[in-house]
């Protein structure tokens, strides 16, 4: 608004200022056009037909002739020559001087030496200052009724224009409160704040779905931390029930044996697992690998070798043509590689197969002939703590943390590990860059 007034104070200042000075102009031009006319018609026409022709409009017109006398014409035609001396004889004639306007007041005027006499041409601005005033009066209101209509339109545009504003606070303290579901939905969405609403609700879309996602993630390492302690606890009690036996009993030396075996196997199962759940946060946090060419073909041949020599589901090695060697550390793979072939051993049984295919570009599939992974079950087996048979044996079915363990090593080098859809068995495939 007050822009507003500054621009038309200029306008009417502008205005007012161009109006005057071009009719102003106008009115000399008039004077001196009829001073051209004048001396045109000097000498054709009598001296009264030349004042007679040259009055009018506005014009006031004053001839004083050779011998004296005095011919007027137009509403000033009493008025006085401005260079007339009172009483004295009338000028005589001389050389045509340069036609200027003379301003004494409101009246303007301009004379020539004629052959027949001295003219002079006078006109009054009165009526010019009072056109003024008026254009000033009607500036002035036409300025005040502008500033008024355009403070009720722009309080009115403003409040339309900033209302998303306040529905954009509204909501704001509505999903503080805990209202997570509001959202602005601007429509028309393509303004300016239709835009910034349109931002402020895929913003809101991302900070629901972190929160949620960072729920999610606290949910499953409180369940991990219980199972954690759960599976601690069983060789922990076995221990603790093996050492009460020892102490408070008088075993026979094969009881005892018997105990002190016991309490030595679950202790070891106790630190397989407390060294699977520092290597799990090792790998959450970043593990260091200490790479090295790797040969994955002498590699799996290696592992084979290894679980050939122990009771079990039969191992074996194909490669297909190609290099098999990668980048990466030796020993973890070593690791995951022998996590599913001790879990492929233990689905397929004494009597089942196993076989490691070493192919080209730092792939190793691991695959048995055993049941196989139903397929609600393909993805939640690479999570932590999970077994699919929660009742079988935990010597023979494991923690649940070799495939997490396995996954989280393979990422750790840039590849990944997943389960292929053979139809028949389980085949995991594990792809090194």
């Amino acid at each position: 608004m007050v822009l507003l007034v500054a621009l038309l104070l200029v306008l009417s200042v502008t205005v007012d200022r161009v109006l005057r000075s071009r009719t102003e102009g106008q009115l000399e031009q008039r004077l001196l056009d009829r001073v051209a006319v004048a001396q045109a018609l000097a000498d054709q026409v009598s001296a009264q037909d030349l004042v007679d022709r040259i009055g009018g409009e506005g014009v006031s017109v004053r001839l004083t002739t050779g011998d004296g006398e005095v011919l007027t014409a137009g509403p000033q035609a009493a008025a006085p020559s401005p260079s007339a001396t009172p009483g004295g004889p009338a000028p005589k004639p001389g050389p045509a001087a340069p036609d200027r306007v003379r301003r004494s007041g409101d009246v303007y005027s301009v004379e020539r030496r004629l052959p027949v006499g001295e003219l002079v041409l006078t006109t009054d601005a009165g009526g010019l200052r009072q056109t003024l005033s008026q254009v000033r009066v009607v500036l002035a209101l036409s300025s005040l009724g502008v500033l008024v209509l355009a403070a009720l339109l722009v309080g009115l545009l403003t409040g339309r224009l900033l209302r998303p504003l306040d529905t954009m606070t509204t909501t704001a303290r509505s999903i503080a409160a805990g209202d997570r579901g509001r959202r602005l939905r601007p429509d028309p969405p393509d303004t300016e704040l239709g835009r910034m609403a349109g931002a402020f609700d895929d913003m809101l879309d991302a900070v629901e779905g972190a929160e949620g996602r960072a729920r999610a993630a606290e949910a499953r390492v409180r369940d991990f931390v219980l199972e954690a302690a759960h599976e601690l606890r069983t060789p922990l009690a076995g221990v603790q029930a093996s050492a009460e036996a020892l102490l408070l009993g008088h075993p026979g030396r094969e009881e005892r044996e018997r105990l002190l075996a016991g309490v030595v196997r679950e202790s070891q199962r106790a630190g397989r697992l407390a060294d699977d759940l520092l290597l799990m946060a090792r790998i959450d946090r970043g593990v260091e690998l200490e790479r090295g060419p790797v040969d994955l073909r002498l590699l799996a041949e290696d592992v084979a070798a290894t679980a050939t020599r122990r009771p079990g589901a039969a191992v074996s090695v194909g490669s297909a043509h190609g290099p098999s060697v990668v980048e990466a550390d030796a020993d973890r793979v070593t690791q995951v590689l022998t996590n599913l072939v001790d879990n492929a051993r233990r689905a397929t049984g004494p009597d089942g197969r196993v076989r490691l295919e070493v192919g080209p570009g730092g792939r190793v599939v691991v695959a048995d002939d055993g049941p196989g992974v139903p397929a609600a079950d393909r993805e939640r087996i690479f999570e932590r703590l999970v077994r699919l048979d929660a009742a079988r044996s935990r010597d023979r079915g494991g923690a649940g943390l070799g495939l997490p363990i396995a996954r989280g090593l393979a990422r750790a080098h840039g590849g990944d590990l997943r389960l292929l859809d053979t139809g028949t068995g389980a085949a995991f495939e594990l792809t090194l860059p």
